[in-house]
């Protein structure tokens, strides 16, 4: 209740703000009051008519009247009202190319500031003649705004039209250069007119001189061509009396400190009297400095003779590199003209000054000895960047320091460019396993840094333990040259570099995880030591980011605060801290990732909890007044050494400040923000960067106030993070290509952008589009874990949609998070019922898993948009947009097929409504409301992602599907073979299956085939465009992969690479005509329909465990009473375990089918006899036409029961008979020829003694195939592509069953990676149902050895003093042997009551400590949980079963051994294994695979 209470009152935390942040005081926030709009008010149509003779309809949002111009282009992604009223728009029909226009609505534009000019705009009224954008918002939100766009459009009668395809328009305007338009409405027809024939500036110039600034010191005489408000204020703002005068003054005689000459429309030379006073007077060499912008620059070239061209385009929008002629130094600056000078018409004494990097058009002069300068750009900005605004400073020193003064001496002074580092081989830490909060992002911006360091011909070494990664492949030209599988620790780092001598080390690739152990030997000397240098961010940098005091003080040195927080190391220090702030307050850890050990704390209690549990893990934890509520910000920034600074993608948290980023539904770029809001964050970025010292790329994260200008600054981290990979696909800037290339002393300006191919990677990206990134969870599968989020990161995995409206996107992104959302529906995922006493108002201020679902719930129960933001802080216009997707639901199901408009049907696909969705709502199945879609024509159109929103051409196909639109992007003529990818990373799912996607597709290209890639998940390598000839970023649904096919005339598809996404539609695509290239769907559903592959292994008369299909409880219960339990419950259909239990009696057997049954409706559950006490075995293999051409075997070192996922694996098998392996080789035999396969398949066997059964088939990759394929040095996905394809192979040198390849001379073994941490009150045990988030693997000359490394390598940290033991009766007789070794390697035991006598009569000297639920502070008995906190135990082994009272008390010693960063150790098997390797082991090596494997595999049998 406490909760909800806190939620309905965030209002006022919010309006009371923080007085010690950042603030500029605004009004009173207000927004607009009309409703919305209902879909039954049609609006006004007009056309878009240009003078090549295309046509465009579009809806009226403005004054409903016929207009003309030139047709122009704006990139710029916020600052529409200052764009408006920019006066060299004079004349112009106008096309925002930012697809969603009027969502923060607009400020009072007649207010005044204190100069009498207009506050919020840059002019008295809006200039151009008409605009057009792709789509408006009819309701907007912004505590600044008074009105809406339309209606200030129609109070200043301008006409404007939305629904217009813009990118197209662009393009055409691209293309064909200048071109004439008219907004026409029906019976008010326009003629074309070109407005660049008329003066504009005297149209719009004043007609009287103006004084502004009267008394100041410094006398400037402007001449008005058609100035911005701004540039008066910065002028004034720095000491000028500014005497206004009209275009065509006489100011020759004038006196005056300084000459300037404005920004203004149209033709310069047009403007002969201004011309040739400002000729006169540069002749006759006054010495008061002149400076020009925009037209100014034109005006001056032309004054002194030399040539003017109007150019194509244009140049106009927020985001123009431009050099410095005369430092090289970049800048980006806002720009809107038409007309440029040629440089090479300069007479003798004059020379550029600054060049845009794109185009190479001249972007200012100056004179070589007089003080006359000029600016093509706008350095007042508004909108627009405020980089260049020093120049108003030059021109002012220019005045000051008198005659004489060198122009270059009054700019800001230059750092020197450092020379290029001098590197041969660089070491490239990776982040090991995937965790969450460090996933594969790392394994896309590892393998980008290893493609650049190759590029530049440096030898690159690799250390990542994460087997299942692209960038650990050894072979292929973007491969590292070395690659060593081993923990990213700083003890073995050190032997790499003794191994390999380095002379660079890059730690920004690899997480928290790279990241701390450079830190770690930087603090060790190692790196010195051994003259290796840190490339990119000094680590000095890295240390002022992650110790929370030093960033907080380095801040401060530049006046930029943090929310006022302490550092701390101790809990007293914090309760201390707290009590000063004030409660609730957020605890934060240095040195983390994922907000891992961070948390809300409303109270001293929680504080104890929350900050225990961070000091366990840090050394320091931050105490900082809550922000809850705020906003959340995110901006990317790229810096290089000689301090160009861009900022690449701005990000905006769908949720409000307290959700983990990680965690939240993010867009790009911000939709809420204004210019003022988003220049300000941005130049403080840039700001803060600067004074860091980051060199490459990192994150500054932001909370902004909703109601006013005040902000505070979360975090900055100096690396590549997950943000990064995100914003590399959300713009297609490679951020971690170009960050390594910036590492090597590379400048940005000399970096191509790899999308345009030739402008440069100095800019700032324009989106025409809206991208959506929605969180993937998996808590269903962690018992005990609360559903509920926060600080602390929890999700598995991340989708990115991309659509030209919100709701597009968003629509998008909710389907790719899980196939069984259809998308913003008031429906649970997995067809979950809302529990029946579900309370609406905690479930939107609580935030969980399922608050999305909860909103659309609310708003199709008529909660209100009010309502709804005060318990959830969620901006109103999100809120508006979504109550838009609700309202269109409720119209669509008034319809049937007959009544359906076309019209209405489009703008449900415009608004991101699936077939089966729209097909839901009108009584339709998917395919019928496909049908019906395409009878009627409604197709989507294909769109390229540019980086530059169409105003250079993209030479990259990277893709997505709208249906905003009237054309398609490029032409489809490469008829390539399809591979789907596998979604969002999740239980079950992850890098692994992006590794054999990868594979995949360069097999393909290798072969030349043209590829077509369908994935949506932005940590992946496949969705690298580089990595395939077309990348879809599209959902892995039937109607996307159906349109994309059939779009694209596909020679075929391969959905065996993916994992169970892909694997679970290769029969629906099948059946609507998709050529599966590979095994036939057929196979693969009876292989997946677990009851009809039983039944075929009977046939086969392949054993397996007693089994029956069960459709009802009454047959699983028979079935049990017969063969006895514990049994093993097996939905069909799934990956990972989902719904896989045993159960040990009938009420289990009752909870656990319904589950079952839930996640596998079509099919029946199979339950079979749990067979205890087996050892598992899988099979890896590729088959041709049911021959098996290839295969690998592996052994799990933990009895079944454990999940394959979960489990550690073996290569080659270490306990399986000769006979047994036999067995396994004639199953997997028969299988393949009774399926038929071709392609990838996996195989499960329990093997006890000579026994073998089946488990199970999986007719795709599995998720091992990473690790066998690395392990014997065939790539099985290589094999398997060629033999989907009909390509011939040599199948002598295949590890087939008759002459497998099995290492000799060392072990490979594959250890799970977890995340419990993360998962608070989850217990930490395996089942059967997988819970691992990732895997690692490392090699050695014997098990020990590659078994000690492996856990290292996922964050195990060795004993040293104590180990906490308690484990069930029924292992004590076999565990004897394994506490006896733990006691001879001179480790101390403790353990619970019945454990310590019974390894104390067995002579195993253990000491006793109590039980959690009965511990006695006054009892001699030592408290486990002081032994824990205080370090005496650092390893904790609990072996539980069903079979013990003390379940609970075993649970909170497992749960506590977690909290604490204690390792622990969970089944018997792996607790044996791990005794055995401390006692046989010594030092353990460092050697590569590649060394190992070189003379130590052998052929022959198994």
């Amino acid at each position: 209740m406490s909760k909800i209470l806190r939620a309905c009152n965030l209002l006022k935390s919010i309006k009371h703000g923080s007085t010690t942040c950042n603030r500029v005081q605004r009004p009173a926030w207000s927004l607009e009051k009309s409703g919305v709009r209902m879909y039954s008010i049609k609006a006004q149509t007009a056309k878009l008519i240009l003078d090549d003779g295309t046509k465009m309809e579009g809806l009226s949002f403005g004054y409903p009247h016929s207009t003309a111009g030139e047709v122009v282009f704006n990139t710029g992604l916020v600052g529409y009202p200052e764009t408006l009223t920019d006066p060299s728009y004079r004349g112009q029909i106008l096309t925002l190319t930012s697809p969603m226009a009027g969502n923060y609505g607009v400020p009072d534009t007649k207010k005044l500031d204190e100069l009498g000019l207009m506050k919020y705009v840059e002019s008295e009224f809006i200039q151009v003649s008409g605009l057009l954008v792709q789509d408006y918002s009819h309701e907007y939100s912004h505590w600044n705004s008074v009105k809406s766009l339309a209606e200030w459009l129609n109070e200043e009668k301008i006409p404007a039209l939305y629904g217009v395809d813009t990118r197209m328009l662009t393009k055409i305007v691209r293309d064909k250069g200048t071109i004439l338009g008219k907004i026409e409405f029906e019976g008010d027809p326009v003629e074309f007119v070109d407005p660049n024939v008329r003066n504009l500036m005297a149209e719009i110039s004043t007609k009287e001189v103006k004084i502004y600034g009267k008394g100041n010191p410094i006398k400037i005489v402007a001449v008005d061509c058609g100035i911005k408000h701004n540039i008066i204020r910065l002028l004034v703002k720095r000491g000028v009396e500014l005497h206004l005068v009209p275009w065509n003054y006489d100011f020759i005689n004038m006196e005056y400190d300084g000459l300037f000459l404005s920004n203004g429309p149209g033709d310069p030379t047009l403007a002969g009297q201004l011309i040739e006073n400002l000729h006169k007077v540069i002749k006759s060499d006054r010495p008061e400095p002149i400076f020009g912008i925009c037209m100014g620059n034109q005006l001056t070239a032309l004054a002194v003779g030399a040539n003017c061209y109007k150019l194509p385009m244009g140049n106009r929008g927020q985001n123009q590199p431009v050099l410095n002629v005369m430092n090289g130094q970049a800048f980006i600056t806002a720009q809107n003209h038409g007309y440029a000078i040629d440089s090479s018409t300069l007479p003798d004494g004059w020379k550029p000054m600054f060049v845009n990097a794109n185009d190479g058009t001249n972007e200012g002069i100056v004179h070589e000895s007089k003080p006359i300068f000029t600016a093509q750009f706008h350095p007042e900005a508004k909108g627009g960047p405020t980089d260049t605004e020093f120049l108003f400073d030059a021109f002012i020193s220019l005045i000051k320091k008198g005659k004489g003064t060198n122009i270059a001496s009054v700019m800001p002074p230059v750092p020197s460019v450092p020379k290029r580092l001098e590197v041969s081989k660089v070491l490239v830490l990776g982040s090991g396993g995937l965790s969450i909060g460090q996933a594969g992002e790392f394994d896309y911006s590892g393998s980008q840094a290893v493609k650049a360091l190759k590029e530049e011909n440096i030898k690159t070494v690799l250390m990542n333990p994460n087997i299942a990664s692209v960038q650990t492949n050894e072979e292929g030209t973007k491969q590292a040259d070395t690659v060593y599988f081993l923990p990213v620790t700083p003890e073995f780092v050190t032997d790499i570099i003794k191994t390999e001598k380095p002379d660079g080390i890059l730690l920004s690739m690899g997480g928290q995880t790279a990241l701390n152990c450079g830190v770690e030997l930087y603090r060790q000397g190692v790196l010195e030591k051994y003259g290796v240098k840190v490339l990119g961010t000094p680590i000095s940098s890295v240390m002022a980011t992650e110790d929370r005091q030093l960033f907080s003080d380095k801040l401060l040195e530049i006046n930029e605060k943090i929310a006022p927080s302490f550092a701390v190391e101790t809990l007293e220090d914090a309760f201390i801290a707290a009590e000063k702030i004030g409660y609730p307050v957020m605890v934060r850890s240095a040195y983390a990732l994922g907000g891992l050990g961070s948390g809300l704390c409303n109270n001293k209690e929680r504080l104890k909890d929350v900050g225990g549990k961070a000091l366990a893990m840090t050394n320091q934890i931050l105490v900082e007044q809550s922000l809850m509520g705020w906003k959340e910000v995110e901006y990317e920034v790229v810096r290089d050494t000689a301090d160009n600074c861009v900022t690449v993608c701005n990000m905006e948290n769908f949720d409000p400040l307290g959700i983990h980023t990680g965690d939240s539904v993010v867009v790009a770029p911000s939709q809420t923000l204004s210019n003022e809001e988003y220049h300000m964050l941005r130049e403080t970025a840039i700001k803060v960067v600067r004074h860091l010292d980051i060199i490459g790329e990192c994150n500054i994260q932001y909370a902004l106030h909703p109601l006013s200008l005040e902000y505070c600054i979360i975090e900055v981290n100096a690396r590549l993070s997950r943000s990064s990979a995100l914003a590399s696909k959300a713009t297609g800037y490679p951020l971690a290509f170009v960050a390594a290339k910036l590492a090597l002393g590379i400048p940005l300006p000399d970096i191509k952008n790899a999308v345009s191919g030739k402008t440069t990677a100095c800019f700032e990206p324009s989106l025409d589009y809206i991208v959506t990134k929605v969180p993937r969870w998996d808590l269903d599968r962690f018992h005990g874990a609360s559903r509920e989020i926060g600080s602390s990161m929890k999700s598995v995995g991340e989708v990115m949609a991309i659509g030209r409206t919100f709701e597009e996107s968003f629509q998008k992104a909710l389907r790719m998070c899980h196939p069984s959302v259809e998308g913003f529906v008031p429906r649970l995922p997995m067809k979950k019922s809302w529990s029946d006493d579900i309370d609406l108002q905690k479930d939107l201020s609580v935030p969980s898993i399922n608050r999305i679902y909860s909103l659309a719930k609310a708003l199709h129960s008529g909660i209100s948009v009010d309502e709804i933001y005060d318990l959830t802080a969620i901006d109103k216009w999100f809120l508006y947009r979504l109550k838009r997707i609700v309202e269109l639901e409720q119209e669509l199901s008034k319809q049937n097929s007959e009544t359906l408009s076309d019209a209405l049907l489009l703008k449900a696909k415009q608004d991101g409504f699936s077939d089966r969705q729209i097909g839901d709502c009108i009584g339709l199945s998917e395919l019928d409301a496909r049908k019906l879609r395409i009878k009627r024509n409604i197709k989507p159109q294909v769109k390229q992602i540019d980086t530059l929103a169409a105003e250079y051409p993209a030479i990259t196909n990277y893709l997505y599907s709208t249906y905003h639109g009237q054309e398609h992007d490029l032409e489809f003529n490469d008829h390539g073979i399809m591979v789907l990818g596998c979604g969002p990373y999740h239980i079950g799912s992850s890098v692994e299956f992006d590794w054999c996607a990868v594979s995949s597709i360069r097999t393909l290209r290798h072969l030349g085939k043209k590829t077509v890639v369908v994935n949506h998940n932005p940590e992946t390598v496949s969705t690298d465009f580089d990595e395939c000839d077309r990348l879809y970023f599209e959902e892995l649904s039937l109607e996307r992969i159906l349109d994309i096919y059939e779009q694209e005339g596909c020679q075929g598809s391969i959905v065996s690479v993916g994992g169970q996404i892909p694997n679970n539609l290769a029969l629906p695509l099948y059946k609507y005509g998709v050529n599966i290239l590979g095994t036939n769907p057929k196979q693969i559903d009876r292989a997946e329909d677990r009851s009809i592959f039983s039944a075929i292994l009977d046939e086969l008369q392949v054993s397996q465990a007693p089994w029956t299909a069960a459709r009802t409880l009454e047959d699983a219960l028979t079935f049990a009473d017969t063969v006895g339990y514990p049994c093993l419950l097996r939905p069909s259909y799934v990956l990972s375990g989902s719904a896989m239990n045993v159960a040990h009696d009938a009420g289990e057997m009752n909870r656990f089918l319904a589950e079952a049954a839930r996640v596998s409706q079509e099919h029946p559950v199979v339950i079979t006899k749990f067979v205890e006490g087996a050892r598992e075995v899988e099979v890896d293999a590729v088959s041709k036409d049911g021959k098996v051409l290839a295969h690998a075997i592996t052994e799990h070192v933990e009895d079944a029961g454990v999940h394959s996922g979960d489990a550690t694996l073996i290569l080659p098998t270490q306990t399986i008979s000769q006979g047994a392996l036999e067995k396994v080789k004639i199953a997997t035999r028969k299988i393949s020829k009774a399926f038929e396969i071709s392609g990838p398949f996996n195989v499960q066997f329990l093997v006890k003694g000579n026994d073998v059964m089946v488990i199970e088939c999986n007719l795709r990759a599995s998720r091992s195939c990473p690790f066998v394929s690395k392990t014997i040095g065939v790539d099985l996905i290589n094999v398997a592509t060629r033999v989907m394809i009909g390509e011939s192979l040599d199948e002598s040198t295949l590890p087939s069953l008759e002459n497998p390849i099995i290492p000799t001379d060392y072990v490979g073994i594959k250890a799970p990676m977890f995340s419990w941490p993360r998962l608070r009150d989850a217990d930490p045990v395996l089942r059967c149902e997988m819970a691992s988030t990732g895997e690692v693997a490392c090699f050695g000359p014997n098990i020990y050895s590659a078994f000690l490394k492996a856990i290292l390598s996922t964050g195990f940290k060795m004993p040293q003093k104590g180990i906490l033991i308690g484990i069930q009766s029924s292992f004590r007789s076999k565990f004897l042997d394994t506490a006896e070794q733990l006691h001879e390697q001179g480790y101390k035991l403790y353990a619970t009551e019945g454990t310590s006598a019974w390894l104390n009569a067995n002579d195993v000297t253990t000491g006793l400590v109590s039980w959690p639920t009965t511990e006695d502070h006054n009892s001699s008995i030592p408290s486990y949980t002081k032994l824990i906190h205080d370090g005496v135990i650092d390893l904790v082994i609990n072996l539980p079963n069903n079979n013990t009272r003390f379940m609970r008390e075993n649970y909170l010693i497992r749960r506590m051994a977690i909290d604490h960063g204690v390792p622990l150790i969970t089944n018997f098997q792996v607790a044996k294994l791990f005794a055995e390797a401390i006692k046989h082991c010594g030092k353990l090596d460092s050697t590569s695979l590649y060394h190992y494997r070189e003379n130590s595999v052998i052929r022959g049998l198994q």
